[in-house]
């Protein structure tokens, strides 16, 4: 009420202004037609407010719109780089490539490219194109259709700050916004952001991703005419790109063609330079940013996977790119790795064609600290996208024998029913010879068939009574298998694991576990050998030290050393392999060199590895074989491993962790 007091001596005096604007009708002293009429002074007055109104609720609409603080994020995104060890760029991944550019880096003829094709007022206008922004809601709202017509400050506002919506909201939002940044940044500021983040095609945003991406090259070499095609793309690059269909390629030709020509009439080309561009510059047939190489595809997928677990980062957020990974792999030995695998595989060309297309090789090799060095995934992550080094795929055979030996010594053994368990040491003695039975503390051990289970040697040899010690050296598998029965195939387990291989590899829980019935993968058979080498701390493997974004550092839970089997127990299974290394390769090392290794094979023939440290650095190599195109079954080896003299594995080994000192 106290308002109405305040405001009645101003409704008094608009009042009979009202009154001569309200239409009376019919008009007193008219006749005919015009008795039904408005005045002139009843249409100014109607012109006026609906002006007057229009204005106010445009500069209420203008100061009421702020800039929005957040980017539209798909519309920023970045690509993601992966760099080595030694800091230098190892590769660059994202669906979306971007890679922001100074105007100054970008290129007058590329600029004014763009400008022709799309606003080439853009220098001049206010931000709006206020003819283009009526039709456009003209046909939003009368036919329910689209129209372009948007200024590129619009257009910028709309990629960086709004959605894709064709609604009357948005636009009217759109130009608001515009007209605000209009006044805020420099023109040369709108265009620097426009060109940085327009989609290209291709998986690519920005015209420096662009120019890769159609060109392989960067925005500072194109020239006017790959700048044309370029531009063209920014109407939408699923009808412009000329490499999706023939009757892309017509659009493309025309669009370039009309790009040029308007060029030359707003003054920015001249004639004798539109005359040399007459033959269409065709793009390459495919992105090259794509091609990051045969070995690095398995390095940046174990990285990112590594990345985005330790910093808990969501596959979205890690999409949005803009991550900087700075992995452990070394360079160095990744190309030594890479190396050593590809003279191997040539030469099983050579020596056993028909059983070369379906050769496997998995090399991992780890610091005692937990850093992935380097790994060998396969030939071709783009043909075979699985990765060999990190695959569960074949049993590790007598490789596993080290990890029954350490449960033995940590842990003590069983051998009489409720017997307390008794300390065994790498002179305890067991019997060696081939086709020993099983037993248990209850007796001896029964299969499901009713028969009982006997031990086999490899070439069914008989050893003897032997120490625990020497039998691993000698890779005799009867005191093994004896020995996990003794210590129990829980605590077999449970060791193994503690020093690195994954629950989900180990084998069924009975006496075959002890001689490597588990399919770990050559990344954690590496990690287990490390564990010993380590003194018995382990560490889970790590492939990543360090992300940032965007200059900050992102938190990330590496993993900390953790006790599996006490220094004692560790020293002993470090002897054992390197007594192993020293019987089979005695000249392959100096007598000072603290090398440890052992060979492993499988009984059914369908796997070899080697696995071994030196130097601090534990690496694992398996060969198999496995036709891929009919099924995961191992297929046997045919000789593909070589010989225990001249074994593959062991080669492979040596090249990767060379020179042994």
């Amino acid at each position: 009420m106290r308002i109405v007091t305040l405001l009645a001596p101003l409704i008094a005096r608009l009042a009979p202004c009202a009154r001569r604007l309200r239409p009376r009708y019919p008009r007193p002293g008219r006749t005919g037609w015009r008795r039904w009429v408005p005045s002139c002074r009843q249409w100014l007055g109607v012109v006026s407010t609906a002006v007057g109104l229009t204005g106010l609720f445009l500069t209420v609409a203008y100061a009421a719109t702020d800039i929005p603080e957040d980017l539209n994020a798909y519309a920023t995104q970045q690509d993601n780089v992966y760099f080595w060890s030694d800091g230098t760029p190892m590769a660059r991944t994202g669906w979306v490539q971007r890679q922001a550019m100074r105007l100054k880096d970008i290129p007058e003829d590329v600029r004014w490219a763009v400008l022709a094709a799309e606003n080439e007022s853009f220098y001049s206008d206010p931000g709006v194109s206020f003819k283009g922004l009526t039709r456009a809601l003209w046909r939003t709202v009368g036919q329910g259709d689209t129209q372009g017509g948007s200024t590129i400050t619009q257009q910028y506002v709309k990629n960086v700050y709004l959605n894709q919506d064709q609604t009357v909201s948005r636009k009217f939002t759109e130009a608001m916004i515009a007209l605000k940044l209009d006044n805020r940044l420099s023109k040369d500021e709108i265009l620097e952001g426009y060109l940085n983040t327009s989609w290209f095609g291709r998986g690519t945003y920005g015209i420096q991703r662009a120019a890769q991406a159609y060109y392989g090259k960067d925005a500072s070499e194109l020239n006017a005419s790959q700048a044309a095609f370029l531009a063209s793309l920014l109407k939408g690059a699923g009808l412009y790109d000329p490499t999706l269909g023939a009757a892309n390629h017509h659009r493309a030709v025309e669009r370039w063609n009309w790009i040029l020509d308007r060029m030359v009439k707003i003054g920015r080309l001249s004639p004798s330079e539109r005359a040399g561009y007459r033959t269409f510059p065709e793009p390459l047939k495919q992105n090259p940013l794509y091609d990051t190489g045969q070995q690095s595809d398995y390095l940046v997928e174990l990285a990112s996977q590594y990345a985005k677990k330790a910093g808990h980062l969501s596959d979205r957020q890690f999409d949005l790119g803009g991550y900087q990974i700075y992995t452990t792999f070394d360079r160095k030995r990744e190309a030594a790795l890479d190396d050593v695998v590809a003279k191997a595989r040539k030469k099983v060309r050579q020596t056993h064609p028909d059983a070369a297309a379906t050769a496997h090789y998995g090399v991992a090799s780890l610091a005692t600290d937990g850093r992935v060095l380097a790994v060998y995934g396969g030939p071709d992550h783009r043909k075979q996208g699985y990765n060999e080094s990190n695959a569960g795929t074949v049993p590790a055979g007598s490789a596993f024998l080290p990890f029954v030996y350490a449960a033995g010594l940590e842990h003590g053994v069983v051998r009489r029913r409720d017997a307390p368990r008794e300390k065994v040491t790498p002179r305890s003695l067991y019997d060696g010879d081939d086709g020993v039975p099983v037993s248990t503390p209850e007796g001896p051990y029964w299969n499901r068939s009713g028969k009982k289970v006997t031990a086999h040697n490899d070439g069914r040899k008989s050893w003897g009574r032997m120490t625990l010690r020497e039998a691993l050296a000698k890779s005799v598998n009867t005191p093994f298998m004896q020995l996990g029965m003794d210590t129990g195939l829980d605590k077999v387990k449970q060791t193994s694991q503690a020093a690195g291989l994954l629950s989900s590899s180990m084998g069924p829980q009975v006496p075959a576990l002890s001689l490597g019935s588990s399919t770990p993968s050559a990344i954690r058979m590496a990690s287990g050998y490390a564990t010993f080498a380590a003194a018995g701390q382990h560490v889970e493997p790590y492939s990543v030290r360090r992300v940032t974004r965007n200059g900050s550092a992102v938190r990330l839970d590496l993993p900390d050393a953790h006790r599996a089997v006490s220094a004692q127990v560790a020293g002993e299974v470090t002897q054992a392999l390197a007594d192993s290394f020293r019987a089979a390769h005695p000249d392959a090392a100096p007598a000072a060199a603290a090398v440890s290794g052992k060979a492993g094979t499988v009984a059914d023939d369908t796997a070899a590895w080697y696995v071994g440290t030196t130097r601090a650095v534990s690496t694992a190599v398996v060969v198999y074989r496995m036709d891929l195109a009919r099924s995961l079954e191992p297929l046997p080896l045919k000789g593909l491993a070589g010989t225990a003299a001249d074994s593959v594995p062991y080669d492979i080994w040596a090249g990767a962790m060379g020179p042994l000192r």
